[in-house]
């Protein structure tokens, strides 16, 4: 027994001898590929599971941000125009794609802090997507309308799908969203459509069109779990709804129910609300109000209206706690400098912040502990404690707008 142990542990040594010695020769082949000399201090090692990026949209430029110390770790230049700009993550979290409004679409490394690659594919963008298995990015276009599909490794263009080549029309595409098995899901602003876009063949994606869905959809999310595509509609007081289970069962209609209670008109509305923000929390959809000082209340089940919170402005977004105890919403001008806190429990409003004036977005950190916002008028990206609603600190951005952290990597309609 005693010369079994001895010999088991001198084999052990051997093998931790020989893994460092691979070690040492990986270093030093990392090194020299690096510019450093062996033995030499080497570039600090970093995970990306909680960087992120901040828009400055008024210099074109984003911030590469790290959220467990909260801190700025750099600042890319020259991606254009990005006054109405989004991201998505790639499926390692290395990388984001960046919409522009001037159709810029660009590939950051986060690690790097530099741009990848960046091509002008439209005149007009609004947004993208990144495919289930991360191969493909999709661009949705006002200019000239339709979607565009690119590799995301080279964003060598694979294939575009225009809008006037299917609707005689170069209808806005909106609300475009990854779904399971290789989809998107897109909406025709102009056209009164939704597309289902199978891109497993992304050189030739077939698309499926569902017509007559309703007046001027503006925006539109899809469930966590990628099953259910619903869109706003502008021009009516109701959503649109396709269950990707049952495509085949078409597009239903979700009464929003202003005409029941007798509150149809709508108020000037002053921005439209996002529905990328959308939130998801205790079994119920919680939905901003176009033209009202509400948010809406669906079952989750059964798609149909249970109550309105009043609220302090025209909501913009509502973004779930990653636990769903609470729902924290942002407002159109002039109550821009306020965010409310809903208690889902009691599906009232608990507590009213202001944080700053023009609080365009917010993001939590991926278990929920703390939420960033980006103060546009105030240059500065607050961060607040979730549990005590008190400020934490500020980091001074340049006209901060949309915040995504790479957490957003592995979610479905990031």
């Amino acid at each position: 027994m005693i010369v079994t142990i001895v010999k088991r542990a001198s084999a052990v040594a051997v093998a931790l001898a020989l893994l460092a010695i691979s070690m040492s020769s990986c270093a030093t082949s990392t090194a020299k590929r690096e510019g450093h000399a062996a033995g030499t201090p080497a570039v600090m090692v970093r995970g990306t599971g909680d960087l992120g990026l901040v828009i400055e949209r008024a210099d074109g430029a984003v911030v590469v941000v790290e959220n467990t110390s909260r801190t700025a770790l750099c600042r890319i230049d020259g991606l254009g125009d990005l006054s109405h700009a989004s991201a998505v993550i790639s499926r390692d979290a290395r990388y984001a794609f960046v919409f522009g409004r001037d159709g810029g679409l660009s590939k950051i490394d986060l690690l790097g802090c530099r741009i990848v690659k960046r091509v002008i594919q439209a005149g007009n963008a609004i947004g993208g997507a990144i495919s289930q298995d991360g191969r493909v990015v999709a661009v949705s276009n006002y200019e000239p309308g339709g979607v565009k599909l690119f590799d995301a490794g080279t964003l060598e263009l694979l294939s575009e799908i225009s809008a006037r080549e299917l609707t005689g029309t170069n209808s806005k595409t909106v609300g475009l969203v990854d779904a399971p098995g290789r989809r998107f899901v897109v909406a025709l602003y102009d056209g009164g459509e939704i597309w289902l876009i199978d891109a497993e063949e992304a050189r030739n994606p077939a698309v499926r069109r569902y017509h007559n869905i309703g007046q001027l959809p503006y925006d539109a999310f899809v469930t966590p779990d990628g099953r259910t595509y619903v869109a706003g509609l502008f021009g009516e007081d109701g959503m649109a709804m396709l269950d990707l289970w049952h495509a085949d069962a078409g597009v239903k209609r979700i009464d929003a129910g202003f005409a029941q209670s007798g509150q149809g008109e709508r108020l000037p509305v002053y921005k439209m609300p996002h529905f990328e923000g959308v939130a998801f929390a205790g079994g119920k959809v919680f939905v901003p109000a176009v033209g009202r000082h509400e948010v809406l209340v669906i079952d989750g089940a059964t798609w149909k209206l249970r109550g309105r919170i009043p609220v302090a402005g025209q909501p913009i977004f509502t973004v779930a706690r990653p636990d769903g105890r609470e729902i924290w919403v942002n407002f159109a001008l002039p109550d821009n400098g306020k965010v409310q806190v809903i208690d889902v429990d009691k599906l009232k409003v608990g507590r009213t912040l202001e944080p700053g004036p023009a609080v365009l977005h917010m993001e939590f950190t991926p278990r929920g502990e703390e939420v960033w916002m980006s103060l546009r008028d105030a240059d500065a990206v607050v961060v607040y404690d979730t549990a005590t609603k008190s400020e934490i600190t500020r980091l001074p951005m340049r006209a901060p707008s949309g915040i995504f952290f790479t957490s957003r990597a592995w979610r479905i309609g990031q």
